[in-house]
């Protein structure tokens, strides 16, 4: 059904944030199997390299969780031959066209202002709470279709970090990969090589200052709170990780078993 790829990490050029998250521990001693789930950033700027390299991967599916106004900032992924592309729109951790605008275009007073005094941090927690809160919809069907017929998959945002991230870190719960694995993982995606390029106007000095790119900070790095938050959450609104996937995402005993057959060794 698939392939083993090795884990040694690719030099991509135009995809920021890729790894196969192949390799980690369960609690009940596992791991998950190489080569059956990747995760990156946006696939837009991929070079023929890049997109050779992903169609070597021998993918199924690849699920897009970017909504429209990044597609229309970054542009369409590129088309894999063969690969079933899935446009699952999560909600943007700091969403609002006028929000971005004034991160790209705004003087360093309004970024104060918006971001300032632990602003930007907190909306990324609320955005997390959010998203596992709101979008459970979206991750079962995720689920689901992993458990049938979707693998080898890539699940890709814009940076690969916020709501890739919080797709991976909810299958790798159902999977039962330990806690410590997966926010491990997930701070991967802080690496120099791996982290989104902030895009600013040119036309100020100070575009880039030191200031501005503190200000900035909360929205690019990936943070243990923001992971905590989301996991809280689960905790706050459904008592337990096994209720959440059961009775949040519609994950029944059977789906978690087939899951856990079809990506662990």
């Amino acid at each position: 059904m698939t392939q083993q790829v090795p884990s040694t990490e690719p030099d991509l050029t135009g995809v920021r944030n890729f790894r196969d998250v192949g390799g980690l521990p369960t609690v009940d001693g596992r791991r998950v199997r190489y080569g059956v789930l990747f995760r990156s950033g946006h696939l837009a700027h991929a070079t023929e390299d890049d997109a050779a390299f992903l169609s070597s991967l021998g993918l199924h599916t690849i699920f897009d969780f970017r909504n429209a106004a990044d597609q229309r900032l970054e542009g369409p992924d590129v088309e894999l031959p063969g690969v079933r592309n899935v446009n699952l729109p999560l909600t943007d951790p700091a969403h609002g066209a006028e929000f971005w605008t004034m991160v790209r275009d705004g003087e360093i007073d309004q970024l104060r202002e918006i971001l300032g005094d632990g602003k930007a941090a907190n909306r990324m927690i609320a955005s997390y709470r959010m998203i596992i809160k709101e979008r459970t919809a979206e991750h079962s069907r995720v689920l689901g279709e992993l458990a049938e017929d979707s693998l080898p998959v890539l699940m890709h945002c814009a940076a690969g970090k916020d709501r890739a991230g919080l797709s991976v870190a909810v299958t790798l719960l159902v999977l039962g990969v330990e806690r410590e694995a997966i926010v491990a993982d997930y701070l991967e995606s802080n690496a120099k090589h791996r982290r989104y390029k902030v895009r600013r106007s040119g036309g100020s000095s100070s575009a880039y200052s030191p200031e501005v790119m503190e200000l900035l900070s909360p929205l690019f790095e990936a943070r243990v709170e923001y992971l905590t938050a989301a996991f809280e959450t689960i905790d706050e609104t459904w008592g337990s990780v096994d209720a959440y996937l059961e009775k949040g995402l519609g994950v029944t005993p059977e789906i978690r078993e087939r899951l856990r057959e079809r990506l662990l060794d």
